[in-house]
């Protein structure tokens, strides 16, 4: 059965699935606009840091006042209405709730939140992806022994790509590569959120006028949130990441093919089956036509002649042996498909991507020369950049994850381009991501 005929079932029977959102910010919103639409969801309650913001929000994608004014929980339960506030300890231990959609974006928090889900037994869809890259695998580890689901949230690119690379496995096809697409230069890793729109392609104005966040969007055009989205999908799928980071060939659609072959065979990749990001623009900085900026890809190889002739006779677009193919989705619409997300992790007990293994970290990388005293600021900001690496890599100069490097006092001069290590800085060793994160480094230690 599909899973809208299964949310229409339980629609008809009365029995949605009843989810909680924490973080009502734009990705929270643009789901938030989706589920008025969508038959066997209720929205129980949102959770938000500021309740007038969230109810603006929702006011903003048509929810009407009367929807959102329950003045409890309780009370939305029994009314199907939304209730708005600022406690998301009471919307993860409420009884009545199925499933905890993570939208916050601060992995920290992240972290905190999922934990205290899980011990309430809710299934939880992880927008923050910046958490997962850095401790994804032992969230996912607490998950299964809370006897709960941990999930990406399709719409966001890690899980389509692992629904690509999923399909091409189970097809039978063996992946040679998968990614998405990023508009890059190299000297892109030095952008801070004063230089971001004119890089990004937009004017101050056209970003104010939209209330979007430089910092945020600074966190894409310098390479971090590639990385850590690479991150998630290579803990995720087994993919193999590039020994010093990715690479970001340029490359049209229909060149994908060709650039994603290993190195022996014509193209870039150290070897098959790795993660990569293809690069909308050309190395002179001129845009390629027909780019993949804004979707996803996975390469399979034809094993055979059989299957090569049948790339061939139903006219599929390969690299010039004729082996390699790329099937692609050109867009993704973020948090508008994050239903999808729900309604296989509630209804059918899947999860749109997870980690499974510890194989990629994203590090902290100085963009400029640190001096001690100085803060570091996180993704997006004026300090530090994230750079994936093989986690062996990682784990072997102690590399500090990009996600704990928000506000954290250097103890020790960084020069440039150099990754940070915890003997760089002064963290807090009380939170519970530092906890997992170790938790996570010494039980991974243990396997190799």
């Amino acid at each position: 059965m599909s899973l809208y005929s299964r949310l229409q079932r339980r629609a008809q029977e009365k029995n949605p699935i009843r989810i909680g959102l924490i973080g009502a910010g734009k990705f929270g919103t643009m789901y938030l606009s989706q589920i008025p639409k969508t038959p066997g969801v209720h929205l129980v309650g949102v959770a938000d840091l500021s309740p007038g913001r969230a109810k603006a929000n929702l006011e903003l994608v048509g929810w009407s006042k009367e929807r959102i004014d329950a003045a409890s929980l309780e009370d939305a339960v029994k009314n199907g209405s939304t209730h708005v506030g600022d406690d998301w300890r009471k919307l993860v231990s409420h009884p009545a709730i199925d499933l905890i959609v993570e939208c916050t974006g601060s992995p920290l928090h992240a972290v905190d939140h999922i934990l205290e889900a899980f011990t309430h037994n809710k299934h939880v869809v992880n927008v923050t992806v910046e958490a997962d890259a850095f401790c994804g695998p032992l969230l996912a580890s607490r998950a299964r022994a809370a006897g709960v689901i941990y999930s990406l949230a399709y719409g966001d690119q890690p899980a389509m790509i692992c629904d690509l690379v999923d399909w091409a496995r189970t097809c039978g096809f063996p992946v040679v590569a998968a990614g998405r697409g990023h508009k890059w230069l190299p000297h892109f890793c030095e952008s801070t959120p004063e230089t971001v729109w004119a890089l990004y392609g937009l004017t101050p104005e056209q970003a104010k006028r939209g209330g979007l966040n430089p910092k945020m969007f600074n966190s894409f055009l310098d390479g971090s949130k590639p990385s850590i989205e690479s991150t998630a999908v290579s803990n995720a799928t087994g993919l193999g990441v590039p020994s010093n980071g990715l690479l970001y060939p340029p490359a049209s659609i229909e060149e994908i093919p060709f650039v994603t072959r290993p190195i022996n065979e014509g193209g870039l990749l150290e070897r098959k089956g790795m993660v990569e990001v293809i690069s909308s623009l050309h190395k002179d900085g001129r845009p390629i036509s027909h780019d993949i900026r804004m979707g996803v890809w996975v390469t399979i190889e034809a094993e055979n002649d059989y299957i090569k002739n049948c790339f061939e006779e139903y006219d599929a677009h390969t690299d010039p042996s004729g082996r390699y193919f790329t099937l692609y989705k050109r867009w993704h619409l973020i948090g508008l498909e994050v239903g999808m997300s729900v309604a296989s992790v509630a209804l059918r007990g899947e999860p749109t991507g997870v980690a499974t293994q510890w194989n990629a970290d994203v590090v902290a990388t100085a963009k400029k020369d640190l001096k001690p005293g100085e803060l570091l600021d996180g993704e997006g900001g004026y300090t530090v950049w994230g750079k994936l690496l093989p986690a062996t890599t990682s784990e072997k100069i102690g590399g500090l994850p990009l996600g704990l490097a928000q506000q954290v006092k250097l103890i020790r001069p960084v020069s440039k381009g150099q990754h940070l290590t915890w003997d760089d800085v002064d963290i807090d060793k009380s939170t519970q991501a530092y906890k997992i994160r170790k938790e996570m480094e010494s039980i991974w230690a243990c396997k190799d």
